[in-house]
């Protein structure tokens, strides 16, 4: 019986938004986790753009692999498409994920950052990072929340980002400097 699988890597982990039958850490070879979308919808503007995270090219990437029950997986796809292409910046991709509890190898749909879009940011410089992720704000609320997110997720599954973790005291500081 053919599996299905997404592997989520950013706010996927912490808000799915869709049934699943089982969830598995997961690991990713071949692509890394990076603050490396230009938000114009759901954590920026066009004219104010906050920052998402993308699969990029390069190194492995820790996150959270879902199993899919067959029956539910067109409709998960399709609220997949309409979450994350709303600008078609990602690209839908199966990539080869180990399930870290079972020691399970197989294919999961994930979306990889499309180097080629308007919205790739590459890899950008903290001040560069602080200024989008602390101004964005979109239809999914506030890029501040969800890098904190991300973050409170990925240490609760004992993930280390350093780039995240950076951020994420620095926009602490700068919360605390606000309100004091």
């Amino acid at each position: 019986m053919q599996q299905f699988w997404i592997f989520g890597y950013g706010s996927l982990m912490w808000r799915p938004g869709f049934d699943f039958l089982r969830s598995e850490p997961a690991l990713v070879h071949g692509h890394h986790r990076r603050l490396c979308v230009y938000s114009h919808v759901h954590r920026g503007t066009p004219d104010q753009p906050g920052l998402v995270l993308g699969l990029d090219r390069g190194g492995s990437c820790h996150g959270l692999a879902f199993q899919i029950a067959p029956q539910r997986w067109e409709e998960t796809i399709a609220y997949l498409r309409a979450r994350e292409q709303v600008t078609s910046v990602y690209l839908e991709m199966r990539k080869t994920v180990r399930l870290l509890t079972s020691g399970f190898i197989t294919d999961a749909t994930t979306y990889v950052v499309d180097r080629n879009h308007v919205q790739y940011a590459g890899a950008l410089g903290e001040d560069a990072l602080m200024e989008h992720v602390s101004r964005g704000q979109g239809i999914s609320g506030r890029c501040i929340d969800y890098v904190q997110n991300t973050v409170e997720h990925l240490r609760a599954m004992k993930i280390h980002d350093p780039t995240l973790e950076r951020l994420a005291r620095k926009l602490a500081l700068q919360a605390a400097s606000r309100s004091s």
